[in-house]
């Protein structure tokens, strides 16, 4: 009897108890992905730094071309990326007369108001449209939906601008372009997209719609507010086709008419004083093109982040 326990316990001393399960360390990954292997990321590094190169290199050539003398053009044969001569001369040649800088106040002008308009109307609409029990809001929004698919051409449009009386006014550049359907979609079903039970809890409390909208809606919003609010500023900041198709002031011209004007005459709109030496052509459209983006770019990377979210929150049902 004791052999046989003795005999059982050094059996199961003997055998190898059974080991842990290797615990998968977290990578950030989701289990459904395979792991990188060194081609595919080498690969993908590779096509991020030639994606880099191809926006750097121009815009670094543009950037440096503008501070270029005439000799550093000539010797590099009209792109500068490094000016050997730096010089603010085309600068100051864009610069004297006022006509830049009158036509860069414009442009802030009408992007600003613009911009705030643009989002007036399109929140209201959309916030309207959202709510199942407005009258007709399907009716609208198929209308809305059917300017995406169909214009009514130049010709119609400047004989409504000119009817209504808005021909050679700054307010032939914002009107026609107020409401753009594709920011109120999406607007619309971000807000179709919040809980139910914060509206029904609003009005339970006694708020109406407008202050449902303000002091709910809007600061849930931020996101996608702050993608529509760019989206409508770059179409204002770069309103150079209906700047030439309803000015015909050119005291009243936004930046991008005088940039066109810079390219195709390469010089100063200004008539140049006696003595005045003005900078090299190349250099001057540079310049003019510098100051256009720069304001761009300084707003889009404190707007980078809400993109993604604001764009996919509002575009996904669910």
């Amino acid at each position: 009897m004791l052999t046989a326990e003795k005999t059982r316990a050094k059996t199961r001393s003997t055998v190898p108890a059974p080991r842990p399960a290797p615990v998968r360390k977290s990578d950030g990954r989701p289990p459904w992905m395979e792991r990188p292997t060194r081609m595919g990321t080498t690969a993908k590094a590779v096509a991020v730094v030639v994606v880099v190169l191809a926006v750097a290199y121009p815009l670094i050539g543009v950037i440096g071309t503008s501070f270029a003398s005439q000799t550093d053009i000539i010797k590099s044969s009209g792109l500068v990326l490094w000016p050997d001569h730096p010089t603010l001369d085309a600068y100051r040649t864009i610069f004297t007369g006022g006509v830049v800088t009158r036509a860069l106040f414009v442009s802030v002008g009408i992007t600003v108001f613009g911009t705030l308009a643009s989002l007036l109307v399109t929140v209201g609409m959309a916030y309207g449209l959202s709510r199942r029990e407005v009258t007709g809001s399907r009716f609208i929004l198929m209308t809305a939906l059917f300017t995406m698919l169909f214009n009514a051409g130049i010709i119609p449009n400047f004989l409504l601008v000119k009817g209504l009386g808005l021909y050679d006014t700054y307010a032939a550049l914002v009107m026609p372009t107020l409401v753009s359907a594709f920011n109120l979609v999406v607007l619309r079903s971000f807000f179709m997209n919040l809980p139910e039970e914060l509206y029904d809890a609003a009005k339970v409390d006694g708020a109406g719609d407008f202050r449902i909208l303000v002091r709910i809606v809007l600061p849930l919003s931020k996101a996608v507010l702050a993608v529509i609010s760019l989206f409508y500023a770059v179409t204002y900041w770069n309103a150079f086709f209906n700047s030439l198709l309803y000015l015909n002031d050119t005291d009243k011209w936004p930046l991008p008419m005088v940039l066109r004007t810079y390219v195709l005459q390469g010089q100063s709109l200004n008539a140049a004083s006696a003595g005045e030496v003005l900078a090299p052509q190349q250099a001057v459209q540079m310049a003019v093109l510098v100051i256009a983006v720069v304001p761009i770019l300084c707003v889009y990377p404190f707007l980078q982040r809400y993109f993604t979210k604001g764009v996919l929150t509002g575009a996904v049902k669910g």
